[in-house]
Parts: structure tokens; sequence; C-alpha cells
């Protein structure tokens, strides 16, 4: 029953996002014609590949120290 119900939530979730209008973003035009989108985008990917070496090394250190235990 609980996953009728999940299957079905996320049937009208998925209805509800296709059916917003297409909606032109202004300031993503403006980055778009100004070639900074790709600042944008470049820093976003920076941030993310740092997060995840952080974590990839806070995790190694956790089982390194867990098997010394």
């Amino acid at each position: 029953m609980k996953k009728l119900v999940l299957l079905t939530a996320m049937i009208l979730c998925f209805f509800m996002v296709h059916a917003q209008p297409g909606q032109d973003v202004e300031m993503a035009d403006a980055l778009r014609s100004s070639g900074k989108i790709y600042v944008v985008v470049g820093t976003i990917v920076i941030v993310f590949a740092g997060l995840a070496f952080y974590l990839f090394r806070i995790d190694r250190r956790l089982r390194k120290i867990e098997k010394e235990k």
C-alpha cells in the first residue's frame, strides 16, 4: 500500500513539473549572452569538486581510525 501511495505521489509530482509553462529567465539569458555563464558553471564545479575531495579525505581518515581500534 505504501509503495502504491509513493508511486502515485511521484507520478503526480512529475506531471506537475511538466505542466508548468516555459519561462525565460532573464538573468540566465544575460549571463549566457555575455559569456559569464561559464564562470558561474566553473565556480559551481570547483566548489562541488572541493566538497567531494574533502568528504573522501575524511572518509579515508575515519576508515584508518576504525581499523586501528
